[in-house]
């Protein structure tokens, strides 16, 4: 009895000191789990403060990217000191805002007075420049004071880079601010020192603009703090040049410490319970719940760098490896004979088409299958990426010269030929390849992408299915073609420069006049006359085909009104026929300028009919309904089929100038023009040929059956008047205007 009484106290006290050891025991892994949580915490919130810092220095420097494309510029400098408002609004101010977002521009001249003013897209009165000035004005000196240095005695130095930043509050909202002096981009314009025009942008820092950022680095909650609100611990100072603090950036803090300890709670419960077990499961706990945190977050990191449909790196890891392979070809050790870096725009054809035909579904899948070729069929040093939609890139690196970029653009070009298979269908496709080598050690990688860039816009402009190698002209052609669209859109707006002249259409006689067709001219005042063929390529290249066939349009049916004409032609681009509208466009200026829809004649292209799209069948049916005639253009030198003539009903085939050259010498030739004209006769259809330059055709022509002629034996293409005095074509109403009647 005494026994078990002195094994009771022992019992007790190993029972207790058990205990006390677990409860230590326990203790010391709860504190070392709490002060885990505190440091995963910290650690986390130090790294989401640097990606803030840094994601507002990459929106400082992308302001100042997006200023630099319109400062260093001559137009300008020619324009700003011209005064000319219209280009600055157009080019400098409202484009900063509705392009980039930019909230507002002023632009000071050599004094520091402003000459323009934006803010939110509206242009105001310079004079509310001044509301800003004061918190302006530093930056301003600043940038003065240092364009006015003299230049480095270094001549290995590069050139300072003349830029003033800043963080200011702009009533009571911070900012960026960025000013850069206008200068010249090229050596065909001087300035003097001092005489420099400044270009100031200010974008504020919105709830929007740290969304962007946070976005970037899978943040949430991220809004901008004013200084009257508390702020946690989870918010960065907006700080400008002199340590003021402008505000701060809040976000929701990620607590990846705290919402482990919150997933293991249970398991914390359960372990007051079962001691030594549960100490265990919870450690096991601890390391899954790591492991999946560290999962999570590779994944993040994954998905941040790489596209999803494909697997292949996105554009900010493409742009990363791009820059790193340049500085490694720039770096390598002298007298090493370098290899170079090939950049490779990539464009799959007609893709649209796919979607549209097949599903979204089958395009994901040819984006898919079309990733994979292209990475069997380069290197595995090379980097192949996808941009977005069907357009890739590639990353060749130590490539000897063009010839070996283009035999690997070859290779592409031939994998892409063999056929998909997409969702039970057999799909063949071709694409466009841009290719921009590296030259020399000064090479940029925004400038090896532009130049990669236009190279590819030139293979699909040159027939698509093709590589293009990118050469320095083409930087000059891009250029000729801004300025003729900009001309262009200046001589639409005036209505200067350009009209039209009328070929007239006769009978078999030679002299009763049928009809006339309506052709563009552009006297330019600098070029003289441009070929209709070039300005309506451009125009349709840069979306303004609709403004110019409109104008177009109302010319022709304003003349036609005035005269005896039985009917007038009007060419009609593709691209007009594919808007849904263009019908009621039609309608609506015959309606203005009171012709009968039965004296309008469009002419189009063999390619309308081939493409089969529903905008252009639906405008077609609605147009031949209403009375307007249908002219199939130029027929013959395309891909002519009788089964698309029946199925699009037309009301006259033009046969090309062509076929009607070689009829004075070519039996084939007449062979053909005959089978054309027959044709013509047995769809019900008129005929007239094109092109007329002698007698002898003419009475060919007319012995097949022809009954419409046109060409320089009968008549070039004549001014309004000139047509209006031919055999008395004008019309009594000629004496009152259209408009003065309507």
């Amino acid at each position: 009895m005494s026994a078990r009484a002195s094994n009771s106290p022992l019992t007790h006290q190993v029972t207790l000191t058990v205990l006390m050891l677990a409860a230590f025991a326990l203790a010391m892994v709860v504190g070392f789990g709490f002060y885990a949580t505190a440091q995963a915490d910290h650690v986390s919130l130090e790294r989401q403060k640097i990606f803030f810092a840094n994601g507002l220095k990459d929106q400082i420097a992308a302001v100042e990217r997006e200023q630099e494309s319109v400062t260093v510029w001559d137009d300008s400098i020619i324009n700003v000191k011209a005064g000319n408002q219209a280009w600055i609004e157009e080019n400098l101010s409202v484009w900063m805002y509705s392009y980039y977002g930019h909230n507002r521009v002023y632009v000071l001249d050599a004094a520091n007075h402003p000459v323009h003013a934006m803010r939110e897209g509206k242009v105001l009165d310079p004079s509310v420049y001044g509301e800003d000035e004061p918190a302006l004005l530093p930056t301003i000196e600043s940038l003065r004071a240092k364009m006015a240095e003299p230049p480095s005695e270094d001549a290995s130095a590069a050139p300072a880079k003349m830029v003033g930043e800043d963080l200011v509050a702009l009533g009571g909202k911070p900012a960026i601010l960025s000013i850069m002096p206008l200068v010249p981009s090229t050596n065909r314009l001087t300035q003097a020192p001092g005489s420099e025009y400044l270009h100031i942008s200010v974008e504020f820092i919105s709830d929007k603009v740290i969304g962007k950022i946070a976005e970037k680095y899978l943040l949430d909650g991220a809004h901008l703090l004013p200084l009257s609100q508390p702020t946690g611990s989870a918010a960065i100072p907006l700080l400008d040049s002199r340590g003021v603090i402008l505000g701060y950036i809040g976000w929701d803090q990620e607590r990846p410490g705290l919402t482990l300890v919150r997933k293991a709670a249970p398991a914390l419960v359960i372990g007051l319970l079962l001691a030594a077990s549960v100490l265990a499961f919870l450690l096991r706990r601890l390391r899954r719940a790591s492991s999946a945190l560290q999962t999570s977050q590779d994944e993040a990191q994954y998905l941040a760098f790489h596209d999803t449909l494909t697997g292949l790196p996105n554009r900010a890891l493409f742009e990363d490896r791009l820059r790193r392979a340049l500085l490694r070809t720039t770096h390598d050790t002298a007298g090493h004979d370098m290899g170079k870096v090939a950049l490779l725009y990539l464009d799959l054809d007609r893709f649209k088409h796919i979607n549209d035909t097949l599903g979204h579904p089958a395009g994901d899948e040819l984006v898919r299958q079309t990733a994979a070729r292209l990475q069997h069929t380069v290197r595995e040093v090379d980097t192949v990426a996808r941009l977005g939609g069907d357009e890739f890139a590639l990353i060749l690196i130590d490539i000897r010269d063009i010839r070996a970029a283009e035999d690997i653009a070859e290779r592409l070009l031939q994998k892409l030929q063999e056929p998909f298979k997409l969702i039970d269908d057999q799909v063949f496709i071709s694409a466009s390849i841009g290719i921009a080598l590296s030259v020399g050690a000064e090479i940029d990688a925004d400038d090896l992408l532009r130049k990669a860039d236009i190279a590819l816009y030139e293979a699909k402009k040159n027939g698509r299915g093709r590589h293009q190698v990118f050469a320095g002209d083409m930087d000059d052609l891009l250029l000729r073609k801004r300025k003729v669209e900009t001309e262009l859109r200046k001589a639409l707006d005036g209505g200067t420069g350009i009209g039209l002249a009328y070929q007239p259409v006769f009978a078999a006689n030679g002299k009763t006049i049928l009809g006339a067709e309506a052709l563009i001219r552009w006297g330019h005042e600098v070029h003289g006359a441009l070929p209709a063929a070039q300005f309506i390529a451009i125009a349709e290249e840069r979306g303004m085909i609709g403004q110019l066939g409109a104008w177009v349009l109302q010319e022709a049916c304003r003349f036609a009104v005035r005269t005896e004409l039985p009917w007038l032609a009007v060419n009609v681009s593709p691209l007009q026929l594919r808007d849904a509208g263009f019908a009621e466009q039609v309608a609506s200026i015959l309606a203005d300028t009171g012709l009968a829809p039965q004296r309008l004649q469009l002419e189009i292209t063999e390619s309308v009919l081939l493409e089969n799209s529903d905008a252009s069948r639906a405008a077609l049916t609605a147009l031949r309904e209403s009375g307007v005639g249908i002219v199939l253009d130029d027929f013959g030198t395309g891909y002519s089929s009788l089964s698309y003539l029946r199925r699009h009903a037309i009301d006259k085939l033009k046969i090309d100038r062509s076929f009607v050259r070689l009829l004075d010498g070519e039996a084939n030739a007449a062979a053909i023009v005959k089978a054309l004209i027959d044709l013509a006769v047995a769809l019900g259809v008129d005929v007239t040929a094109e092109g007329v330059e002698t007698e002898a055709q003419k009475i060919l022509l007319v012995a097949m059956g022809c009954r419409q002629f046109q060409g320089y034996f009968l008549s070039p293409p004549l001014e309004p008047a000139q047509l209006l005095g031919l055999s008395g074509l004008a019309s009594p109403h000629d004496v009152v205007p259209a408009a003065a009647r309507a």
